[in-house]
């Protein structure tokens, strides 16, 4: 038989109802945010020479998206480096890159196309300066390199533009007093090898791959960069600011080197465009930071993605989108 509850019986029996409906409400808007979706539409990404770490990374940064951004269609874009990076970025030909703060810096001052509309979305991993030799060289220093057959990076690189400048610190002309290969990383190890050259400038993550498995099947040595340079470095139009004085630790290459290393170091920025859609900028900066344990597994210069430091893009400005996550991440 049908019983009419008390009124405060259907009172208690609503707000129970009521409390179980929002309840409900709250784990669908947890599970499944309401109204959002995976920006999508094209994107291109510009990386680096092939066995590089920028190409590494764009690889495992490809699948991490995918993930996280399934109807994003995201295309990879093999580059030169550093420098033609920026300036594909600058000039709209792609969304976002990693490129070095120096090309950035160089870009800027050169007063290249669109380097106001540079924006910077987090400050990743440094590069390290490689100088690599047979380990049967007579080359201690920078400056006995003179009159030898160099590989100083392709010539839209970063890799050519730190070697030209380490080069002219250490009082070499890089076009008269050494003879100038100009070709990526990984024709360089194989020139090296080849005996076709005496020596390479690489920047990069550490441990690069290329140079890893070259110093396991050739023996090499690494040339030291000491302080004094990179004093030199820091004067006033011959070389920059963003570089600074490192150490490659001894574990980098452990068939090349027993003792830690002096060099310079240049952070990498990931870069992207004024303008380029905020919420996509916000979903590239965020799973750029939450993939860095998953990337890290292949590319170890990964694993040094900050959170407390990413926010330090100089010199460029943050762009709007990720100044969106970080504000959304801060404690």
């Amino acid at each position: 038989m049908f019983q009419v509850l008390p009124r405060i019986g259907r009172r208690r029996a609503l707000q129970a109802s009521a409390a179980a409906f929002v309840a409900f409400g709250l784990l669908l808007w947890w599970l499944l945010p309401l109204g959002e979706s995976s920006p999508g539409g094209k994107v291109v990404f510009s990386t680096g020479t092939p066995n590089g770490v920028y190409q590494v990374y764009g690889d495992m940064l490809e699948e991490a998206l995918a993930k996280d951004m399934p109807n994003l269609d995201v295309t990879l874009e093999q580059s030169e480096g550093s420098q033609e990076n920026v300036a594909r970025v600058a000039t709209g030909q792609a969304d976002f890159t990693i490129a070095a703060a120096d090309a950035v810096e160089k870009y800027q001052a050169n007063g290249g196309p669109g380097a106001d509309l540079l924006r910077g979305c987090a400050r990743l991993y440094d590069d390290y300066v490689h100088v690599v030799v047979p380990r049967t060289s007579s080359v201690e220093s920078i400056a006995e390199l003179k009159g030898k057959r160099v590989a100083v990076g392709q010539r839209g690189s970063g890799v050519r533009l730190i070697a030209e400048q380490v080069l002219a610190a250490a009082g070499l002309d890089p076009e008269k007093d050494i003879t100038p290969v100009y070709v990526g990383i990984a024709d360089a190890t194989e020139l090296l090898a080849s005996k076709k050259i005496d020596a390479f400038f690489w920047s990069g993550g550490l441990p690069t791959r290329a140079v890893s498995k070259l110093s396991q099947r050739f023996d090499i040595e690494l040339v030291p960069i000491d302080a004094d340079l990179v004093a030199k470095l820091h004067q006033p139009g011959a070389g920059s600011s963003y570089y600074r004085a490192a150490l490659m630790p001894a574990d980098a290459y452990p068939a090349a080197q027993r003792i830690g290393v002096p060099t310079v170091a240049v952070a990498n920025l990931l870069v992207a465009r004024k303008g380029t859609d905020e919420t996509l900028t916000e979903g590239m900066t965020r799973t750029v930071i939450n993939s860095r344990d998953r990337i890290g597994e292949k590319v170890h210069a990964a694993q040094r993605v900050d959170l407390r430091t990413a926010i330090y893009t100089d010199p460029l400005k943050l762009h709007s989108g990720a100044q969106h996550y970080y504000r959304s991440v801060k404690p």
